[in-house]
């Protein structure tokens, strides 16, 4: 009789048991992997090309010299692109082949070039197979393949100039499906062998679930006066339009008309009328994410601690190194357990979301898939800066077009965004408000006029005469200097961004206590006070500006109709020192609103002046500039072969300056997880705990800061330089948060809003 020879054991992850019995089995991981991902893929409708992908990502992990590498040996082995390699050699005839090579080549090191080289190597340079170790045979018994796969039937075209857009989208929502499904298998893997119980398997709250506590929590807003009884009408109104079919709308109301409550229940009546998963609110500045999530967790208590996952800030980990992509991505798997959106409501910025829109690498892409079959709420959608309107608003159209997404452009502002005034535009908007121009008429609280060109003395002199007024500048230092100019009047308070957000909530929660007891108060602030704080005063000054941010500005004037409206006033000047100019793009904002203040003097606010606002804007910048650049361009001169993926995602910035997340131990509370983070095995809850503590530092002031050893890493063993501790509390204090008279530091504070 003759012995039958026992086939070798393939792994793809190992422990520190010589024995192998608890290694997980390699097949196993691919199987998983792949139908994981298929599942992920599923409200996408790519579930055929997702489960071949994950079953080849790892396929190189069958050679010899990967399984002498997982069992201790110190050699390095590409084990990503044999993967790639069968992908487009057996789906040669189509284009699916190249589709998931990128994402298989790149699922540690991240998605590359098609074919110019940038910092990582080119897929066309991968597919050449160049040291790859032999692939044994064993893989073809273990793992099993479709023969055909198609491009999915629901996948509509936009036009031909945006097929290779489209082709690239769908490249990195595949790829998040990939590397989120990996992560999650591998740190299932390594939950169970360590006896972790896994924080993933908590239940998280249903949708329904939430609209019922929301409806009891509307119950207790009265429509006791005017303005509260249009806010009423508006939250009726909006909600009756959750019935329509899935797609593009757009919620103009004026500021203070309750756009923020609206919007939730307007998405969450609709994500439950259309099976649609969770909602998720992009918002525009990092300063009020935290605030409008604390909203929305009171409206939704108890269950919203559960329910409500802000992600603004998020921690950005060094790039892998080039030379061992497997080990950074080994770590990452294990304690950088970056957010997968998989919550019922998001919270994020328009620079977390849109960036991730476009990005290559793993953990920035992970979370992607999610937002398939999701309400987007895209607040002020206004402040989307100019050099990335058209790939953001590509983006926008693909997903409500092929990925079962509703995009609401929310905004007091709108946006001439659609086609044919856009190049590229939306189609088919939708307006769920009721008459517009009838609700800014009826919300109507203010009067805005300029009063011409003002030098500080006498900008002080109009704060001084006022006990309660704000006053908006466009940079830190100036708003620094007029609180200075107030420090000895009653009521005197400031608040910039280099303060931590829970410094500012502080700050904001007692201003309005001083408010409600009508005692004097005079507050200094860039912009970060016009989007969604909820204040009012009787007078709003603002430094010019594009006409959006004067109508945000005088979105805290009056705003609960508590004064007459021709005793409210918004009050625009020029600054008449050059040190407090705006920057050259917020100047050409300033020109344009400058031309609708004349044009349109009588009512600058209305939807009509709005609209002419925006397209003078758009006019002036030209359609090149509003795609600086040219990335639909580059896209378009590519091929299947060719998409320039890295670049993309290089190129893609919605801020110039690399912006540094610092974390500031402001209270016990943050030392408390300071000092958690040094001794824990994984970072995820800390560091979504941590955000509320965080300033972003312009790059070269941090590197200022860095160098002076004022901010130093936490756990430098453990995390590298990934969470940056402020060290040096006396440069951070209470009226202005993080200042440092450095001359570095300084100089860049008068550029930053």
């Amino acid at each position: 009789m003759a012995i039958q020879a026992v086939q070798p054991t393939f792994y793809a992850h190992s422990t520190d048991d010589t024995t192998k019995r608890n290694w997980q089995p390699l097949r196993n991981h691919l199987v998983a992997v792949g139908a994981a991902a298929a599942s992920k893929a599923a409200i996408f409708n790519a579930q055929d090309l997702a489960e071949p992908q994950g079953r080849l990502h790892d396929v190189g992990k069958y050679t010899h010299d990967y399984q002498r590498r997982i069992a201790g040996d110190a050699i390095r082995v590409d084990h990503a692109t044999r993967g790639a390699m069968l992908a487009v050699e057996r789906y040669k005839n189509s284009r699916i082949g190249y589709l998931l090579a990128y994402g298989i080549a790149g699922h540690h090191a991240g998605l590359a070039n098609g074919s110019e080289s940038a910092e990582r190597t080119s897929l066309r340079d991968r597919l050449k197979g160049l040291g790859l170790p032999p692939l044994l045979e064993q893989w073809q018994q273990e793992i099993t393949l479709p023969e055909h796969i198609s491009l999915p039937s629901s996948l509509k075209a936009r036009s031909r100039e945006r097929s290779n857009f489209q082709l690239s989208f769908l490249v990195r929502m595949l790829f998040s499906c990939l590397v989120d499904a990996d992560y999650l298998d591998t740190e299932a893997f390594y939950d169970q062998v360590e006896g972790r119980a896994s924080a993933r398997k908590a239940s998280l709250p249903t949708l329904p679930a939430l609209r019922d506590l929301l409806e009891e929590y509307l119950t207790s807003f009265k429509p006791d006066t005017p303005v509260n009884q249009i806010r009423a009408s508006i939250l009726r109104h909006v909600r009756d339009q959750a019935q329509l079919a899935p797609g593009l709308f757009s919620l103009t109301v004026p500021t203070g008309g309750g756009k923020t409550l609206a919007s939730l229940a307007f998405a969450l009546d609709h994500a439950i009328q259309h099976g649609l998963r969770r909602v998720i609110f992009v918002i525009p500045f990092t300063s009020i994410v935290e605030q409008n999530a604390a909203v929305f967790r009171t409206a939704l208590s108890p269950l919203g601690d559960r329910a409500v996952l802000e992600h603004h800030s998020a921690f950005v980990a060094a790039p892998p190194p080039r030379d061992e992509p497997e080990l950074y991505q080994a770590r990452e798997k294990l304690r950088l357990s970056m957010e997968n959106w998989d919550a019922p409501i998001v919270v994020t910025t328009a620079v977390q979301f849109f960036e991730s829109l476009f990005a290559a690498r793993p953990s920035a892409c992970r979370k992607l898939h999610n937002i398939a079959g999701s309400v987007i709420i895209l607040d002020e959608a206004q402040t989307l800066p100019l050099k990335v309107l058209r790939p953001c608003i590509a983006a926008i159209d693909e997903l409500a077009l092929n990925y079962r997404s509703s995009i609401v452009l929310c905004t007091a502002t709108q946006p001439a965004l659609q086609s044919p005034n856009f190049e590229g535009g939306l189609q088919n908007v939708r307006e769920i408000a009721s008459d517009p121009p009838e609700l800014f008429r009826q919300l109507k609280r203010v009067r805005v006029r300029h009063i011409g060109t003002l030098d500080d003395a006498q900008l002080t002199g109009y704060l001084r005469a006022r006990p309660q007024v704000l006053c908006i500048v466009n940079n830190r230092r100036h708003a620094r200097a007029v609180y200075q100019s107030l420090a000895d009047l009653p009521g005197a308070r400031h608040l910039s961004t280099l303060m931590c957000a829970r410094h500012r909530s502080a700050v904001l929660s007692e201003i309005r206590a001083m408010l409600k007891r009508g005692e004097a108060c005079r507050l200094a602030a860039t912009s970060l006070v016009e989007a969604g704080v909820d204040i009012s005063l009787p007078t709003v000054l603002r430094a010019e500006a594009g006409l959006d941010s004067i109508a945000q500005a005088a979105g805290r004037c009056n705003r609960n109709g508590e004064w007459a409206a021709e005793n409210s006033e918004v009050l625009i000047f020029a600054p008449a020192d050059e040190g407090w100019a705006p920057p050259p793009e917020l100047r050409q904002f300033a020109q344009a609103a400058r031309e609708i203040l004349r044009q349109h003097g009588a009512d600058p606010l209305s939807p009509e002046a709005i609209k002419a606002y925006f397209q003078h804007l758009y006019w002036q910048k030209g359609s090149k500039e509003l795609d600086a650049n040219d990335l639909l361009g580059m896209l378009q001169a590519s091929g299947i072969d060719s998409l320039p993926m890295e670049t993309l995602a290089t190129r893609f910035r919605m801020i110039d300056s690399a912006q540094m997340p610092v974390i500031v131990p402001y209270d016990k509370e943050a030392r408390d997880m300071i000092n958690k983070l040094r001794h824990a095995e994984k970072s995820g809850g800390l560091a979504r705990a941590l955000q509320p503590y965080l300033i972003q530092v312009p790059r070269q002031g941090f590197d200022a800061l860095r160098n002076a050893g004022a901010v130093q890493p936490i756990a430098f063993d453990k995390w590298g330089e990934q969470f940056m501790e402020l060290v040096n509390m006396d440069i951070y204090s209470e009226q202005f948060g993080l200042w440092w008279e450095d001359p570095t530091f300084v100089k860049i504070a008068s550029m930053m809003i």
